[in-house]
């Protein structure tokens, strides 16, 4: 019998690539409102209750009164929003994340959904401090670019049409100046550092695909660590996980440029090690896509996951640039 599933939020960029994702499924069974159903509290509420699972792909307040008119005991929950991301009470949906993070995913009833840039560098950061091999207190860096994309629609539109008011023609911009981002709280508390990292984000004219940056000084760590250390680190814990992918160190070293594109259409996360060891300096590299690994792909996984089917229905993979 097919597991009832409701999109509170389908028409939004993330709620409708969700929706791709399922179409044609026959395990599922989507739960769908009017355009003025949606707007409504009752009509929300019966689809919240009668679905095994919602996934909540709305601002963080919308998302809280979500959750606040679910009755059924048995209900779950993916939320896509920051609402319950460093909350005790929900399961972190980075199955990847460490060891019994999936059996966690997979026997939670409330789940957040993570950020997409935060998907790249707690991915870089988390098994290296959880390793020792790069301390808690390091002062870390993250930069970052994705497609406009990840702003939702209205990004979209203003980098698309060129009539509108607020149209903008930069063909790449920087932007959380304020060192105040969103994503700050997740990305520190799940990479387990002792302060919040700087983190320099940025968008690019193209519609999706991210890259993000983590570059380390290699001779500030202890015991000699380097390059191939690091690779090692992040190829063990990795191994056997589908949607993640740990470029080899001979790779990286001959690639004229990373494409923030690379994973587009994918759920794989793709990981680097770019290093100068005379320098003693390192930039490890994530790539993804922000709409697919960064938001709904991760969603979908989740949500396969939770419901104990096959953590890979409905998502493809790309293990190679």
């Amino acid at each position: 019998m097919a597991v009832r599933i409701f999109i509170d939020g389908e028409a939004g960029t993330t709620g409708l690539q969700i929706r791709e994702r399922l179409t044609g499924r026959d395990d599922v069974s989507l739960i769908s409102l009017g355009a003025e159903e949606r707007k409504d509290t009752e009509a929300r509420r019966r689809a919240l209750n009668e679905a095994d699972l919602s996934i909540l792909c709305l601002p963080d307040a919308a998302s809280i009164e979500a959750v606040s008119l679910i009755e059924n005991p048995d209900a779950k929950v993916i939320d896509a929003s920051t609402a319950f991301r460093v909350d005790n009470d929900w399961v972190y949906g980075f199955p990847e994340l460490s060891a019994g993070q999936e059996e966690a995913v997979r026997h939670a009833r409330f789940v957040s959904n993570p950020g997409c840039y935060p998907t790249g560098a707690i991915g870089l950061i988390r098994p290296l401090v959880e390793n020792s091999l790069l301390p808690a207190n390091y002062p870390v860096s993250v930069n970052a670019i994705s497609g406009y994309s990840g702003g939702g629609k209205a990004l979209i539109q203003s980098m698309e049409d060129t009539g509108a008011a607020d149209h903008l023609s930069a063909n790449v911009f920087a932007y959380g100046l304020g060192l105040q981002h969103k994503h700050l709280p997740e990305m520190q508390q799940y990479s387990m550092l002792e302060h919040a990292p700087i983190f320099q984000p940025s968008v690019g004219r193209y519609y999706k695909g991210m890259a993000v940056y983590v570059p380390l000084h290699l001779w500030t760590l202890k015991g000699g660590i380097g390059a191939a250390r690091i690779h090692e680190c992040l190829s063990d814990h990795y191994s056997g996980h589908m949607f993640a992918d740990v470029a080899p160190l001979a790779e990286a070293a001959s690639l004229p440029r990373l494409d923030p594109e690379e994973q587009n259409d994918t759920n794989t996360i793709r990981f680097y090690v770019f290093a100068n060891e005379k320098s003693g300096q390192c930039v490890l590299a994530a790539t993804l896509d922000n709409l697919g690994k960064g938001a709904s792909g991760a969603a979908v996984q989740n949500m396969n996951l939770m419901l104990g089917l096959e953590e890979g229905l409905g998502l493809s993979f790309r293990r190679a640039a």
